[in-house]
């Protein structure tokens, strides 16, 4: 059936999953993961984050609340068994904030690495080997062809796709499905949504993040020093 044929009706053009109307958001065939906030689960396609698709998580500056944010359905992913993989994180994540947010400890992967191609690597054979839920990666600088290539390796898979990029990258093209900006607010963070699938959304959305997974700011550098440990070296 083509978008030309004039035997088809309109209707039946404007219910394909590959056609939308230009003030409304995207159908989505994949499954997604509810945010665990309402206002943000109501402006993505598909009523959470998206499976099966790169989102870029691109950040005023690192401890802003991305954590906080993904801290409910990350719960919920590990809550039904799925690894969680952390690709070079600039911060470890803080065991028994983690623990606090109800992600189990053992769902939990850390991945090292030495350069920001190694990390990508990673991120890559991650998302295709489909032994996890999640996938969070901090690359540092990227290009659109690994992008793309992230891009194709979570295509297919059930998987949430998260990377974290520096506040330059919000003016670069990227194939990701989902680009969101963070950046402070009172009580919380403003989500600037600069891409999805869909209408455009031109007004930040406001997240008050003072109750849920609040903890989850808690970390600790990535080299700690020998005698740093625990809760000394958690900010909040």
């Amino acid at each position: 059936m083509g978008l030309a044929d004039p035997a088809v009706p309109l209707s039946a053009l404007l219910a394909r999953a590959d056609v939308r109307l230009g003030g409304a958001l995207a159908h989505v065939a994949s499954p997604s993961v509810p945010t665990g906030f309402p206002q943000l689960d109501a402006a993505l396609p598909g009523g959470g984050w998206p499976s099966g698709a790169l989102t870029e998580l691109v950040l005023a500056h690192d401890g802003i609340g991305e954590l906080r944010i993904l801290g409910p359905a990350l719960a919920r992913l590990a809550g039904a068994g799925g690894q969680l993989a952390w690709i070079a994180p600039p911060y470890l994540p803080y065991a028994p904030a983690l623990a606090a947010a109800g992600i189990a400890l053992g769902q939990v992967l850390i991945v090292r690495t030495s350069s920001a191609r190694d990390s990508l690597w990673a991120a890559e054979q991650a998302l295709r080997s489909a032994a996890c839920s999640a996938v969070l990666a901090w690359p540092g600088a990227v290009k659109y062809p690994a992008l793309r290539r992230l891009q194709l390796a979570a295509e297919g898979t059930r998987a949430l796709a998260m990377l974290f990029r520096a506040p330059q990258a919000a003016g670069e093209a990227s194939p990701a499905a989902l680009r969101l900006a963070l950046d402070t607010a009172a009580g919380g963070i403003a989500v600037r949504i600069l891409k999805r699938r869909g209408a455009v959304c031109e007004r930040p959305i406001a997240i008050d993040l003072s109750r849920p997974h609040a903890a989850l700011d808690c970390t600790v550098p990535a080299e700690p020093p020998a005698r740093s440990a625990d809760a000394r070296a958690c900010h909040a």
